[in-house]
């Protein structure tokens, strides 16, 4: 049986989320929650858009601080209409869903997010982070095997490290 304890697709749909434009539009949200595999995705209209994108800036500080938000991210819970239930719509197994299906979009992606979150905060809260990059703002749930992931992608990772190396050789040839 394989269990992800960092909050599963919930924490990562979170930080898809932080990580989207400030004026992402309701298509390219939908977009994004299909990709996810969100099930129902629903509609979305500028309003729900707009809440939505709020909501991601306050799961923002969840990232920079996991072990000093559990106010935060009970408050985040309180605010939303979490209440679990299984479903097995689809054709899916059992599996859990945080608000009925039949509120909006924006309203249940909250609650989801919100549980994905407080599961990590819970679990291991050391695996949401913040890319260690100068300049790079981008969020992560560490999903690795030995739970050390500093940046959000190769790419940052080696951006760094060829910096430093590139620092330590001038120092050495002065």
């Amino acid at each position: 049986m394989h269990f992800n304890p960092y909050g599963g697709a919930a924490a990562q749909m979170a930080a898809t989320l932080v990580n989207l434009d400030r004026d992402c539009s309701p298509e390219r949200l939908l977009d994004v929650l299909r990709t996810l595999d969100y099930k129902p995705v629903g509609t979305l209209d500028a309003g729900g858009a707009r809440e939505l994108l709020e909501w991601a800036r306050r799961l923002e500080r969840v990232f920079d601080d996991p072990r000093g938000t559990v106010g935060l991210v009970n408050e985040l819970l309180a605010e939303t209409a979490t209440r679990p239930h299984i479903s097995t719509h689809d054709g899916r197994p059992p599996h859990l869903h945080f608000a009925p299906a039949e509120l909006p979009t924006q309203e249940r992606v909250r609650a989801y997010t919100a549980a994905g979150v407080a599961h990590a905060v819970c679990d291991a809260p050391d695996r949401l982070g913040r890319c260690a990059a100068p300049g790079c703002a981008v969020v992560y749930v560490d999903t690795s095997r030995n739970g050390r992931r500093r940046f959000c992608s190769t790419r940052c990772a080696n951006r760094v490290h060829v910096s430093l190396h590139r620092s330590r050789r001038g120092a050495d040839e002065g």
